[in-house]
């Protein structure tokens, strides 16, 4: 590495935040990244270590240490090839990744680990500010053609690998406009929705061929009965249709179907999925008229579910002028810091506080909700009662029950299975827990049981990370293209 002794003479430095006063007045991206100097910095602190886990405990396997030498180096071109060489989309991991490749840094065994996804953020801006993010259409065209279904990050990702190799891909959305969730589960604030536009437009000039407001499933109610999924579709294409027109099919439609929380009071009004929350916003931001918006002004809102799609949720109703914002979280509160020893280089069990944190909320651990109360059919507020584990299991401490004030709450506990109703019409076989059964075997890999059929991404692994769904997307490409040209030069 250029700097041998990097680690031990410079410390992290992380992206900075703009004022909360500022950010919650709008929902721009507020996020302050690395400047040149910066970014050298925390290039030099990679430490040339024998083993990079950093590179397996990223999925798509980014080659960490190279990028980081040559950012300290400023050879920032050559970094963005080695970066672009295996993930479609930095500029959405730069910005939303959790980072499990910091987790696995080998500083990280007794130290600040390495800002490995400020350095990814500043690479990625910087190629775009220098015009290095260009088409690369395929040089000759195979005649197979390929339906992927979904353009979520997984979708995206393996209809991009797949044309580059010359198939003709049409990629289906059942909503509006393209990205899946990236474009209406994930809050402008966090990622604003140019960087899905501008690589769309990429992807047009490569070959491939967008089909918005089209639902692939059965002719009739193809989301199945009483389905809370958002859907803006105008169109139905069955699998049958599909099935004439493509040689390979690829499903990558996403694992959407909430968990939902089937306590007494459960119908009052005032109680709504965060999937019935954030898109609205994200709609509203995009130009868009909702009529009938769900709205947490001057509301007591109380977010059930501690993860990030809970804390989205805590960002969103702050910028709408909440009352007062109170999260809800069924664990115990983990510790301020991780047992290193224990638990490196593996993702670590601890306290994590995000920028919407940071910008008022409360949080309330080891809670349960017993009963949502309410008056003539309006939500009021609910019943809690703190929980422990005793013997393995979660159990109530008694005398603890409490009723809290609430006009709004938002249920954010994650997402159980992808639509039924899609693998049902494909006739594709399900895992115990709801999900396309597919393999991912190096031979045959993310295949269903129907012919020419394959399946990728959180409708196979089930909900999951961005990065995780580039990674399955760009490996499902892979084994798309082996069936249907009997190899695949395409990496895995």
């Amino acid at each position: 590495m250029g700097k041998i002794t990097g680690f031990m003479e410079h410390e992290r430095i992380e992206e900075g935040y703009k004022p909360v006063t500022e950010r919650v007045k709008h929902y721009k991206e507020f996020v302050i990244g690395l400047d040149e100097a910066q970014a050298k910095v925390q290039g030099a602190r990679c430490m040339d270590c024998g083993t990079p886990f950093c590179n397996s405990g990223c999925p798509v396997n980014n080659i960490i240490p190279d990028f980081n030498d040559l950012v300290y180096r400023s050879d920032w071109q050559s970094a963005f090839v080695v970066l672009d060489s295996t993930n479609n989309f930095p500029e959405f991991t730069g910005r939303i990744c959790p980072a499990p490749c910091e987790a696995a840094c080998v500083l990280n065994v007794n130290d600040d680990p390495v800002g490995i996804k400020s350095i990814e953020h500043a690479i990625v801006n910087r190629a775009w500010q220098e015009n290095w993010v260009a088409p690369r259409p395929a040089k000759h065209k195979t005649g197979k053609k390929v339906a992927v279904v979904g353009s979520g990050p997984a979708g995206m990702a393996a209809a991009q690998q797949l044309a580059r190799v010359g198939h003709d891909v049409t990629l289906f959305e059942k909503n509006d406009r393209l990205g899946g969730l990236l474009r209406y589960g994930i809050p402008d604030f966090k990622m604003e929705k140019v960087h899905i536009d501008r690589r769309v437009e990429q992807m047009k000039a490569e070959g491939v061929v967008f089909r918005t407001g089209v639902m692939v499933g059965a002719a009739k109610d193809p989301l199945g009965k009483g389905s809370k999924v958002t859907n803006w579709a105008k169109e139905i294409v069955t699998p049958e249709q599909l099935d004439k027109e493509f040689d390979a099919v690829l499903l990558t439609g996403g694992a959407e179907q909430s968990r939902d929380l089937p306590v007494p009071g459960r119908d009052l009004d005032g109680i709504y999925f965060a999937m019935e929350f954030l898109p609205q916003q994200n709609k509203v931001n995009a130009g868009d008229k909702v009529k009938g918006q769900i709205r947490a002004d001057g509301k007591h809102v109380i977010v059930i579910g501690g993860g990030d799609t809970g804390s989205d949720c805590v960002g969103t109703s702050n910028r709408h002028g909440a009352a007062s914002v109170t999260q809800f979280e069924l664990m115990p509160q983990p510790p301020e810091e991780e047992n290193r020893p224990l638990t490196w280089p593996y993702w670590p069990y601890k306290l994590r506080t995000s920028s919407s944190h940071e910008e008022g909320c409360e949080r309330e651990f080891a809670i349960s909700t017993k009963e949502f109360i309410g008056e003539k059919g309006k939500l009021t507020g609910l019943k809690t009662v703190r929980v422990e584990w005793k013997d393995g299991k979660m159990v109530e401490i008694p005398g603890t029950e409490e009723v809290l004030k609430a006009d709004l709450v938002l249920l954010a506990m994650g997402f159980v299975s992808p639509v039924a109703a899609v693998l049902d019409a494909f006739g594709v076989a399900k895992d115990a827990r709801g999900n396309a059964k597919a393999s991912v075997d190096f031979v045959g890999g993310y295949a269903t049981n129907v012919p020419k059929v394959f399946a990728a991404g959180d409708i196979r692994r089930g909900q999951s990370l961005v990065v995780w769904a580039i990674r399955e997307g760009r490996q499902a490409a892979r084994s798309v293209d082996e069936f249907l040209m009997g190899f695949s030069d395409l990496p895995r």
